[in-house]
């Protein structure tokens, strides 16, 4: 009898898939390509790309510091202090290491910004999301998960991760969210997800016309903050803040690594579910813990900003010159009005290209966003101007905008055309 023995798989066979899964990519065009940028305390935007060439000075027009408190003197200085005073490593998991005195200020200093009675830190804003979601789910008997359409990835694997029933919304469509509360049992605890600033279109979500629904049907609200937390509201509480409805919702999420120019996430509530989700999350419980110089920079950061609105004010407008100035020069500007400039291109390889050229000739970084990040067909050039944007800086990304536009023979919308798209 003549048996057909396959023989053990190779290292070049196991390179093979990865092989296989890269090339994928290539050809869907969504390969993505990392430019290797050096960032310039005091000189923000400005950044040293170290091209294949050498190096060259660049504007970076995409960074989600949106407010520069990454080099801001006194989150700069409180980091070196405490690094010099503490050490630059937490020396493990809270629950082994302890918890530095540093991490219990930020917690404080987040708890209070929010209006809740506690806070509780984790490494970064997705783990925050990932864990808060899946843990606080599981702790509710048969918890029903309420996520809205367009939730960052973040959110959709807490959800996944939480193994229990979820129904998906529609994205800012309230009627549908009603219809899928009404038709749940009563009693059944329910869970209902949502962002107050979705990070790639820039639109806001109807936080009260949610909670309104949550009090009717009887279910709590976890919303994330992440792009609105240190940029609305009189403190830098977030959208949910700036509308009045921070104290509405039951669990605020948000990051440390955006406005406030550090690194971790966090989530905001009632003593109760902090102390579950602290004593219940893997995430939480087997990750080493924020070191002392990144939570004393972060707690420097909040508190500047819950008393100085020039960032705030300063940034707004600086987002309102540049959408002005890329509806005159008649660019492909998606509706929005918050600090988020998104211009549509719609193909995967022509942004990619769009921000080859302007790196290569311009001297402009702005990242493509692409599928998954974004849906097929909807590919884009996602802009975020920041504070100390000025308008010369401005002008010169507009005229670039346009080289490359003609360079690439990319659709321009008719004023009309662009004036429809603004109203929405």
């Amino acid at each position: 009898m003549n048996l057909h023995v396959k023989s053990p798989l190779s290292t070049r066979d196991y390179d093979v898939f990865f092989e296989r899964a890269l090339n994928q990519l290539r050809e869907e065009r969504r390969y993505r390509v990392f430019a290797d940028l050096e960032r310039l305390a005091g000189r923000f935007p400005l950044a040293i790309w170290h091209s294949p060439n050498g190096p060259r000075e660049v504007v970076i027009w995409c960074s989600n510091d949106y407010l520069g408190m990454a080099q801001h003197p006194k989150v700069v200085g409180a980091m070196m202090d405490a690094a010099s005073r503490m050490g630059t490593g937490a020396g493990g998991t809270r629950n082994i290491a302890g918890t530095n005195h540093s991490l219990i200020e930020l917690e404080h200093e987040l708890a209070d910004l929010h209006e809740k009675e506690a806070a509780l830190v984790f490494t970064s804003g997705y783990v925050a999301n990932e864990t808060g979601i899946s843990t606080i789910a599981k702790l509710l008997p048969d918890c029903l998960l309420l996520s809205d359409a367009l939730n960052h990835n973040s959110m959709i694997e807490g959800v996944r991760k939480a193994g229990t029933a979820r129904q998906v919304w529609r994205h800012n469509d309230v009627d549908h969210l009603e219809q899928l509360l009404r038709a749940a049992p009563p009693g059944r605890p329910k869970l209902i997800l949502c962002e107050s600033l979705y990070s790639m279109d820039g639109d806001v979500a109807p936080l009260h016309r949610i909670c309104d629904l949550a009090e009717r049907y009887g279910a709590l609200t976890y919303v994330d903050e992440v792009h609105a937390v240190g940029m609305y509201g009189p403190r830098g509480g977030g959208i949910a803040e700036r509308d009045g409805a921070m104290r509405r919702i039951d669990i605020i999420e948000g990051t440390l690594a955006k406005a406030f120019g550090c690194l971790g996430g966090y989530i905001a509530a009632n003593a109760n579910v902090i102390d579950a989700v602290r004593s219940h999350a893997p995430g939480f419980i087997f990750t080493t813990a924020l070191p002392p110089p990144i939570c004393a920079a972060a707690t420097a950061a909040i508190r500047h900003l819950k008393t100085s609105q020039w960032e705030r004010d300063r940034h707004q407008d600086r987002a309102a010159r540049l959408r002005s100035a890329l509806r005159s020069a008649r660019l492909p500007l998606m509706p929005g009005d918050s600090h988020i400039v998104p211009l549509h291109v719609g193909d995967p390889g022509a942004c990619k290209m769009a921000s080859d050229l302007l790196l290569y000739y311009h001297g402009i970084y702005i990242q493509p966003i692409n599928y998954p990040t974004v849906p097929r067909g909807s590919e884009r050039l996602r802009i975020t101007p920041s504070p100390l944007h000025d308008d010369a800086l401005t002008d010169r990304l507009v005229g670039a905008l346009l080289d490359v536009w003609d360079e690439l023979g990319l659709p321009r919308p008719r004023c009309e055309d662009t004036d429809r798209a603004l109203r929405g």
